[in-house]
């Protein structure tokens, strides 16, 4: 039962080939290597202790979920679902723990056991049901999310504090999740090179029918495999929510394919029968690096994908240039070269110390800028309102002389934790947060706070920590005033449909509280349908064509922001406008152009571009120690036809 971890089939001693093949049987550790040397070449900032712990901790859930998947994919198969699980298995937690009183050891067996019945039913579905994993697992990262929203109702619900502390510190400078990662990639390695289990998972990757026909149950063996995947995943799960001090249901939305990459970065070949814990664990910490040193270069969210998808590919085409190079596999349980792997590693480590005594050196006497320095997070880029904030932010850091640096957390609370690390381990003047999430921010907002880094929120609030103002648009007030200008369009009677946006954000949950809130006073108002469409005008589109069939009768629209209302038109036709009355919020260019051609009524505008600018003035007043008001509220304003054309947002 052979196992392909490769070995050369020529002497590597003494001759620059040699050192070839040590850099080709090694691609993963050289590329973090390089990667290490550029980025302390380029920031002073990277080569710190603060920082090389914060990219511990942003490492770890990745590297968690990777040890999972690497049992999989070393098997031949492959897990799209960990990301789901992880957020099933830690709202299964808090859920139990804080809504039932369920004591919280047994909260977190519950967890556990979640996360490897999901793996189950993977397992079944793949070995007894004979689905592809690709459509097994992908089921299940549907109904894992599922489960996550409808257990939680869409709404974050708050960890208990004694399983939080596994986001805090031991001894005041130990991260708790670099601990867990060690851990856990400590047991990985060793079910992987220890276990029967884990000689049956190169079996079954590199042959899976001479595994069978020398008398592997293979079956039962992927049963394990999957399920051993679902424990990691819970895993990743609690320490993700511990971290943010609550579970998400949307949480590691998107994490199972990094966890794929960090094993495929690591050697591990999709094809099945290679791959090690170590090679994951790099793989996983070359991800981290360079979100991390991308972020302290100011480098565009945009283009930190692009750098993020080369590098896989390039990882990708090194295991292909490895095997071409004359790379043998070796047999399972069959020695490998530990003295040259161990002189590897040293050699890594010297060079380690090399770059922090050069890098030192380089960086030790550079003049820091006279510009005051800013940090602004915002929850997404995909979307014109938050554009607009960073547009008008950035006018007024370049009329101020301020230099400011923008990145995009993709609607995910967990990686806005860390971009709001990085701003604090950078040492700025100031930040400015547009929390995915007001009460995942609470611990990243807290840690700012005692570094002495003054904090802004803008558009939405922090929970759980202390900012030196909010600059914010009322969206409950707003969705009041939404509701009242359709029913009041309808004359107060008629038949209208709600899209709401994307579950388990605060803008979501705060804006539907609007729209209840102001067509209570509306009793002839009857709602057909409340619906998500996750802010995104493509989805609008979709469900709006849906509620169409069910209810054709429809006369009104409330929608949570203007591209689904802009969606919603596109499905309506020719009735939006005439027939059927739709209100979009946020006042974005595209919704006011709607406004103008008259198939929107009507647009609830937050006047974004004035947000981002005074967050930056009041970000520069908290800078330089003048007093600003706890609150900074810019008010909304109805926009319709009649007043579209001298509106400014």
């Amino acid at each position: 039962m052979a196992t392909d971890t490769l070995k050369s089939t020529t002497g590597a001693s003494g001759a620059p080939g040699g050192l070839r093949r040590l850099l080709l049987d090694n691609g993963a550790l050289t590329a973090l290597i390089v990667l290490v040397i550029a980025l302390s070449a380029l920031s002073g900032d990277f080569l710190t202790t603060d920082n090389l712990l914060n990219i511990g901790v942003q490492a770890a859930v990745t590297a968690i979920l990777a040890f999972g998947v690497t049992f999989v994919i070393v098997s031949a198969g492959i897990d799209l679902s960990v990301g789901s699980v992880a957020a099933l298995s830690a709202t299964v937690l808090a859920w139990s723990a804080t809504s039932h009183g369920v004591p919280v050891v047994l909260a977190v067996l519950m967890a556990v056991a979640t996360g490897v019945v999901a793996g189950l039913v993977n397992g079944f579905l793949i070995a007894y049901g004979k689905l592809p994993p690709f459509i097994a697992t992908l089921a299940m990262l549907s109904v894992g999310r599922g489960l996550a929203l409808v257990i939680s109702q869409g709404s974050p619900i708050a960890f208990p504090d004694s399983v939080s502390h596994l986001g805090d510190t031991l001894g005041g400078w130990l991260p708790v999740p670099v601990l867990v990662m060690v851990v856990m990639g400590l047991l990985a390695a060793l079910v992987l090179g220890r276990t029967y289990i884990g000689r049956s998972m190169y079996a079954i990757g590199g042959n899976e029918e001479a595994a069978r026909l020398s008398g592997l149950r293979v079956h039962r063996q992927k049963l394990a495999i999957y399920a051993l995947s679902g424990l990691f995943a819970a895993v990743a799960g609690v320490v993700l929510a511990a971290r943010l001090s609550s579970a998400q249901p949307q949480a590691a939305d998107g994490y199972e394919l990094d966890a794929i990459a960090a094993v495929v970065i690591g050697g591990a070949s999709l094809a099945g029968g290679t791959g090690k814990a170590s090679g994951t664990l790099i793989g996983a910490l070359i991800l981290a690096v360079l979100r991390n040193g991308l972020n302290l270069l100011s480098v565009s969210a945009f283009w930190q994908q692009v750098v993020i998808g080369v590098v896989i590919a390039l990882a990708v085409l090194l295991d292909t240039v490895r095997r071409r190079a004359g790379a043998t596999p070796v047999a399972a349980g069959a020695g490998g070269p530990k003295g040259r792997q161990a002189v590897t590693y040293g050699l890594a480590a010297v060079v380690t110390v090399a770059v922090v005594g050069a890098t030192s050196f380089l960086h030790g006497g550079s003049p820091s800028s006279a510009n005051p320095k800013l940090g602004l997070s915002l929850s997404t880029l995909n979307n014109p309102f938050f554009v607009q904030i960073r547009s008008g932010a950035q006018a007024e850091a370049e009329r101020l002389g301020v230099d400011l640096t923008v990145t995009d957390a993709q609607n995910d609370a967990s990686q806005q934790a860390n971009q709001l690390q990085n701003f604090t381990g950078s040492k700025l003047d100031g930040i400015i947060v547009n929390p995915v999430d007001s009460d995942a921010a609470g611990n990243s907002v807290t840690a700012a706070g005692k570094a002495g880094i003054p904090v802004v929120a803008v558009d939405r609030g922090v929970n759980k920590a202390s900012v030196d103002t909010l600059v914010a648009s009322d969206n409950v007030a707003g969705g009041e005033l939404a509701a009242k200008t359709l029913a009041e369009k309808l004359g107060g009677r008629g038949r209208i449909v709600v899209l709401q946006g994307q579950a388990g954000t605060s803008a979501a949950r705060e804006r539907a509280a609007g729209f209840a809130r102001g067509l209570r006073a509306y009793p002839g108002i009857r709602v057909l349908a409340q619906q998500p469409a996750d802010f995104d005008r493509t989805k609008g589109l979709d469900v709006m064509s849906n509620l169409l069939q069910a209810h054709p009768d429809v006369q009104g629209v409330i929608a949570a922001n203007d591209e689904m209302a802009l969606g919603a038109v596109k499905a309506l036709g020719s009735k939006a406008g005439r027939s059927v009355q739709v209100v979009g919020f946020d006042g974005t260019p595209d919704g006011l152009k709607a406004v103008e051609g008259g198939t929107l009524y009507a647009s609830v505008a937050q006047q974004p571009s004035q947000l981002g600018r005074i967050a930056v003035d009041n970000a520069l007043k908290a800078i330089r120690g003048e007093k600003v008001e706890p609150t900074v509220k810019v008010p909304v304003k109805v926009v319709t036809k009649d007043d579209v054309a001298g509106f400014s947002g």
